[in-house]
């Protein structure tokens, strides 16, 4: 039987790879790539004879015929997604497909653009008491329609930390929708341009700077937008860690625990 694994590639150094993926691209027969998403180092992973194709101008209808011969030959098809492919990775209606053609698959997670970012910049997206959540979304009124109450302007009413992912293009508009939301004009941003490649770009600036800043950089493809106090508040004291906590493998001191509880 056939199988296609879909392969997280992360936000771009193929040493972010994990070693499944690393391994699941050595193994296959065919590897597929796109050369507009992920970054070439990636191939340095694949065998000797692998078939290597390069998905950047096909469409669906262009890498179907290879998942059909992997279902005819018996073959293993390693189709690499930039970043987790769990995330606007047009990863179900593969799925789809493949079960239909009676492949089996695989999805082998990678690390997304907003976690190498975070990482990049040094910073902690869910600071205790500033903020515990983090919200992944786009701009609406792009390509793909956003489905109602997804908006950006009312995800922006929570407050806390925000990725926006293919919404440079917009950056006014995106900009103006965080404000109306509630965020404060100068809440902090980072606006991230190809995270972990040679070219990487990384700025910061305030909210009511954020278009401007895009602008000024010609950034509309391949960036990634955080936003949120998180960004630049100090640490507060974890409760995990306070010698008042307990769990199953430590006790609470009594002093501390009292502390913690406020006593």
């Amino acid at each position: 039987m056939g199988r296609v694994v879909f392969v997280g590639a992360g936000p771009g150094a193929a040493d972010l790879l994990t070693f499944r993926a690393a391994k699941a691209i050595a193994e296959a027969d065919v590897v597929i790539w796109a050369a507009s998403l992920v970054h070439e180092d990636v191939l340095e992973h694949a065998g000797p004879d692998a078939e290597i194709v390069d998905s950047a101008r096909l469409p669906m209808e262009g890498v179907l015929p290879y998942y059909e011969r992997a279902a005819a030959e018996g073959l293993t098809v390693a189709r690499i997604h930039s970043g987790d492919p769990g995330l606007w990775g047009a990863v179900q209606e593969q799925l789809d497909r493949c079960r239909e053609l009676g492949l089996e698959t695989e999805i082998i997670p990678g690390v997304s653009a907003f976690s190498a970012v975070a990482a990049a910049v040094g910073r902690e997206l869910t600071i205790p008491e500033v903020a515990q959540s983090v919200i992944l979304t786009r701009l609406g009124g792009g390509k793909t329609p956003m489905p109602p109450g997804e908006e950006v302007r009312e995800f922006a009413r929570h407050g806390t930390t925000m990725a926006l992912f293919l919404s440079a293009a917009r950056s006014r508009q995106l900009q103006d929708e965080l404000l109306d939301g509630g965020y404060p004009p100068e809440t902090p941003c980072v606006v991230a341009y190809q995270c972990t490649w040679p070219d990487e770009l990384i700025v910061r600036c305030r909210l009511d700077e954020l278009a401007g800043t895009v602008r000024a950089h010609k950034l509309w493809k391949h960036t990634l937008v955080l936003v949120g106090p998180a960004l630049e508040a100090g640490g507060t004291r974890s409760h995990l860690y306070h010698p008042g906590h307990f769990h199953g493998h430590r006790r609470a001191e009594a002093g501390a625990r009292k502390v913690l509880r406020g006593g």
